[in-house]
């Protein structure tokens, strides 16, 4: 988390522990929305998309939401009728305590796949929601969602154009099942900025694509993910004209809210001790520069070598090797460890040294740099290493 987290005005959020899974903690959060705001949204193409992503999609082709309900611990995913049935009942218990439509509220949960959500927990905790909500709890309800996450994720820009301030505030959760597809495990932006909701979802389309679908932890695209910018309109800023100085600045600030979002997710994978960007560059088209960044960002032995601090470029080349570019010359490709040269014409490069090498290595941070040699497009992402404690996390998730 960085600077100061800004309240957004008309937006008011609280959490409360539910005991959904967790106990002694905070494991549910309310955001309530003014009336006029607009939404956008992007969400999981896994095919087995849980019932709260369903329910969401539908409920925002009918009506602007007014709240979004999120939970932690349990992802009602896999869960068939009875997981739409407990995603709607949610929905319900909100719009009845809070005097709204049903499709007004927004469900959105994380955590357990294949487990029923039990309805209970809301019932009880809904009038606490409705009655602590505020503008200064960002970081309560960022904890609250989060479920292998080490630390709460939040991240907020504000600039002025003519003497009014407009801010942006964000919260992310997310950890490990990180390869998005879409956006990330659950975000939620919000700013008080005035704009249409068709020109709110090309921005947020057009933020995401560098940031939250440009990290992956594991490979793994979750059936949950989804990403949601609320804007209240109660600043009385128009950004809605892409190329006006107010326009401008806010589609900079919403894009470097969720940069620092994505970043945070992947400098907290779950056990990850490096952030490594991976860049390529020279490629006949960008598909083919995401394709053989994500070869390289996925192998489980360039993953390890990463968390060994061990510069074996040998990995990193046949990660290359296999990445599907079609007539590949081998003889055009070069690899960079930041600014150490480790391969050139397809081969070790003549200048390489191990200590060379496994200084970049043993940094928090680095960039491994690809050049392909056959073309002009390039691509960057974010991932971490693969520790022994990604798999004790993982192996004792349900346990």
């Amino acid at each position: 988390m960085g600077a100061e987290i800004l309240p957004v005005a008309g937006v008011r959020l609280a959490a409360a522990a539910g005991g959904i899974r967790y106990q002694n903690r905070d494991d549910l959060a309310l955001l309530e929305l003014t009336e006029g705001s607009v939404a956008a949204a992007v969400f999981t193409r896994n095919a087995f998309c849980a019932a709260p992503v369903t329910v969401a999609r539908q409920h925002l082709e009918k009506a602007a939401p007014r709240y979004l309900l999120i939970n932690s611990g349990n992802a009602n995913a896999g869960t068939g009728e009875a997981g739409m049935a407990a995603s709607l009942e949610t929905c319900r218990l909100v719009a009845a305590a809070a005097g709204v439509a049903i499709n007004q509220v927004l469900p959105f949960s994380t955590g357990v796949i294949g487990e029923d959500l039990p309805t209970e927990p809301f019932a009880r905790a809904v009038p606490g929601l409705l009655a602590s909500l505020g503008e200064d709890n960002w970081l309560a309800s960022a904890r609250a969602i989060m479920t292998t996450d080490t630390l709460p994720k939040l991240a907020s820009r504000s600039f002025q154009v003519e003497g009014q301030t407009v801010t942006v505030t964000g919260m992310s959760k997310g950890s490990g099942m990180i390869r998005p597809d879409m956006a990330t495990m659950l975000a939620f932006i919000a700013t008080d900025a005035l704009i249409s909701a068709a020109s709110l979802q090309q921005v947020l389309e057009t933020a995401v694509d560098p940031s939250f679908n440009s990290i992956t932890v594991d490979g793994d695209t979750s059936t949950n993910d989804a990403c949601v910018l609320v804007a209240t309109g109660v600043s009385c800023m128009d950004v809605d004209a892409a190329a006006s100085a107010c326009g401008q600045a806010f589609r900079q600030a919403v894009d470097e809210v969720c940069m620092e979002l994505a970043r945070a997710i992947v400098l907290d994978g779950e056990g990850a001790t490096k952030l490594v960007e991976i860049a390529v560059e020279e490629a006949e088209s960008e598909s083919q520069a995401r394709d053989v960044a994500y070869t390289v960002a996925h192998s489980p032995l360039v993953k390890t070598a990463l968390f060994a601090s061990d510069p074996n470029w040998g990995r990193i080349l046949a990660a290359v090797g296999r990445a599907g570019v079609d007539d590949l010359d081998i003889g055009r490709v070069r690899i960079w460890l930041d600014d150490v040269c480790i391969v050139s014409r397809g081969e070790r490069d003549a200048a390489y040294t191990e200590e060379a090498g496994q200084a970049v290595m043993s940094q928090p941070e680095f960039t491994i740099r690809i050049a392909l040699g056959t073309g002009q497009a390039h691509v960057r992402i974010l991932t971490c290493d693969l520790s022994f404690d990604y798999v004790k996390i993982n192996a004792e998730y349900r346990t």
